[in-house]
Parts: structure tokens; C-alpha cells; sequence
């Protein structure tokens, strides 16, 4: 198997979720005591987030450079970002590294296009839902997506920093967000996009009456198939059973 680096702790919470999703991954196709070669550079999220409040990207790209160098000096095959939001500097991170990272808007784009997706709600942090980075990349494969309205937006921004990258959920939240599903749903989209790797702590991909697309589950996957796929490009072993029927 290929070692994987991830760079995670943005938040902590949705590391996990990767890294549940990718050994029970490798298990289900190996079997036995099988389990994923991963190397994890965690981080502290509190001077991350200020950072980000604080609109100083160059910092934020240096100190996931530093890390990416560092995964790739320590041996690893390739790199993903365990978290949307930081895809804004995913071009000014792949070109500080000679080994692959894996793109989370092109795996979620990937994945609309098989399910015949044309048409699809984003939701996320304010930067992935308010900024070119993210809407583009997905846009380029010929995916239209759409945006709640502002106050939408900001509710849903709140969430995610005040409550989710701190571990919190509440019944409250999973019912505004319910809500919110349902009046994309009123306004005519075809699907969801969970553009942020925490939402998934409030939305049950498979409980809902529109389409969702988790971007968390769908990155993890991509990086099982990645880690399995040997080095002469053969296809990978039988992952194809969706995580969901494996995590419990």
C-alpha cells in the first residue's frame, strides 16, 4: 500500500471521521488485521482560525507548507488536506512538494458527474461558499452551484466555527440545518454539497429528500482507492461498497 500523509486538525473532529473511514476502508478490501499506512500532522485550529478571522492567508500557506514538506520528507506517497476551507491555498502548497495531493473539489466534482449531478447547493465555511477557489474548481468540470442567501450563509458560518471545529453538536443545529435542506430543496436544487468536513457531524447523507454530497466521506474514499492503487497503476482491490454501510 501507498503512505498516505494527512494534514488534519482543521478540526480534530473531522480527522477522525477520515481516519475511521480509511481503515475500515483498507480492512473491508484487505481483511484480517489490515490497516492503513498513514503519517498525521495535526494541528492546533485556535491560531489557524484567528488567522483565518484575521484574513492573513500568507501565514496560514506557510505553516501548511512547512508541514507538507515535512510529511514528504518523512516518506509519505501523498498529501490530502482534511478540510475544504484550506483547498483556497491547495496551489500554493502542491507546488512546494514533488508527491501528489488530492483535491477535494475535484473528487466531489468526480462524484456529482457519476450520480448525473448538474445543478447543486453548496454549503460551508464563508470562504469555500463566497470564494472562486472552491465554486471554480468544482464549476470547471461543468457543475453549476448555487449558495443560500446571506443570512443563510452566516448561520450556517457560525455553526461551523463556533460549534462544530469545537466538537459541539447540538439538536438545534441539526434542525436548522434540516430546515435549510429543505428550502434548497423549495428553491430548486438538485443536490447538496456538505463543502465543509464538520457538517457531516449534523447531516445524514442517507436521511435526506435531496441528494448529499459529503465531501468529507467522498475525499476519504478517493484516498482509499489512492492508497490501494499499486505503483505499476494496477486498479485497487474491491473498495467499491459505499463507507457509509461500514462506519458505524
Amino acid at each position: 500500500m501507498r503512505k498516505l500523509g494527512m494534514m488534519g486538525g482543521m478540526s480534530w473532529a473531522s480527522t477522525a471521521i477520515y481516519y475511521n473511514h480509511i481503515n475500515r476502508g483498507v480492512r473491508r478490501a484487505l481483511g484480517g488485521r489490515h490497516s492503513a499506512p498513514l503519517l498525521i500532522e495535526s494541528f492546533d485550529f485556535e491560531p489557524l482560525a484567528a488567522m483565518q478571522a484575521a484574513d492573513d492567508w500568507d501565514g496560514i500557506a506557510a505553516v501548511l507548507t512547512e508541514s507538507a514538506r515535512r510529511l514528504e520528507d518523512a516518506g509519505v506517497d501523498g498529501l490530502i488536506l482534511c478540510t475544504n476551507t484550506m483547498h483556497k491555498l491547495y496551489d500554493r502548497i502542491a507546488v512546494e512538494v514533488e508527491i501528489p495531493i488530492l483535491h477535494v473539489a475535484d473528487e466531489t466534482a468526480a462524484a456529482m458527474q457519476a450520480a448525473g449531478v448538474d445543478r447543486a447547493a453548496l454549503l460551508g465555511t464563508r470562504f469555500t461558499m463566497t470564494e472562486d477557489f472552491y465554486v471554480e474548481r468544482i464549476e470547471r468540470h461543468g457543475i453549476r452551484l448555487g449558495v443560500p442567501d446571506r443570512e443563510d450563509m452566516a448561520e450556517v458560518d457560525r455553526i461551523i466555527f463556533d460549534e462544530l471545529t469545537r466538537g459541539e453538536v447540538t439538536i438545534q443545529s441539526k434542525r436548522a440545518l434540516r430546515t435549510l435542506i429543505a428550502k434548497l430543496d423549495k428553491a430548486g436544487a438538485e443536490a447538496v454539497v456538505l463543502g465543509c468536513t464538520e457538517l457531516v457531524m449534523l447531516v445524514d447523507p442517507h436521511a435526506n429528500l435531496l441528494p448529499i454530497f459529503d465531501t468529507t466521506e467522498i475525499h476519504a474514499e478517493a484516498a482509499l482507492r489512492w492508497i490501494l492503487e499499486d505503483a505499476q497503476g494496477q486498479k485497487p482491490l474491491d473498495s467499491t461498497r459505499p463507507l457509509a454501510e461500514t462506519v458505524g
